[in-house]
């Protein structure tokens, strides 16, 4: 474990034997955090428990710091993600929703870590009050979206219908492989918008 945010979520992988720490390649033995959040139980785990070592946000975060850790797995969540790999995890719009908080560090650290990946994860759609359904996988960010994780950045983007690894794919590629992870209901609407973007093919498959 090495994390900005500890939650009980870390608390119920620690008690099911699936975090140890013992292949650490530094602070082996030692789950590291930043802030902590959550339930009583959570605050009496912690307590005086020397297998966990709360660290400044400046440490944790520091993509350096993340770079250390062999194989190191990143997941984050975000809101929107557009067809040329750009990631929103901050707004819809201009309304201001969360804080870019580790979302970026992590995703850099793992990136120059050895065999390192990271992903980011969310819904592939949202249905508003109206029952209508809005693809968070947009054409183009025009709506004064803020840009939490460049392009030349992207990672690894998941959503219920799969996983898209946008690293290293031109723009077209990029525009399938998020697609193909759409909801079903927005793709012919996505690759219309492709098309009138200049950034699908014909070769390309739903």
């Amino acid at each position: 474990m090495h994390t900005e945010l500890m939650s009980d979520g870390y608390l119920d992988l620690y008690q099911s034997g699936k975090i140890t720490n013992d292949k650490k390649p530094f602070q082996r033995g030692k789950g590291v955090f930043s802030i902590c959040m959550g339930s009583k139980e959570l605050y009496e785990f912690l307590d005086h428990n020397q297998d966990i070592l709360s660290a400044p946000m400046h440490y944790v975060n520091n993509p350096e710091t993340i770079r250390q850790l062999d194989d190191f797995i990143s997941i984050n969540s975000c809101i929107a993600v557009d067809l040329y790999g750009q990631v929103c995890s901050e707004s819809a719009g201009t309304r201001q929703i969360s804080g870019t908080g580790g979302h970026l560090d992590f995703v850099t650290g793992a990136y120059v870590a050895d065999h390192g990946k990271a992903f980011l994860a969310m819904p592939s759609s949202r249905v508003d009050k109206q029952g209508i359904r809005h693809s968070n996988i947009l054409p183009k960010f025009t709506a004064g979206d803020i840009i939490t994780t460049p392009r030349t950045q992207a990672p690894y983007m998941v959503t219920e219908y799969g996983v898209a690894n946008l690293s290293g794919l031109a723009t077209w590629q990029r525009a399938e492989a998020l697609i193909n992870i759409a909801h079903p209901d927005v793709r012919e609407a996505l690759i219309q918008a492709a098309e009138a973007q200049r950034i699908w093919r014909q070769r390309n498959k739903c």
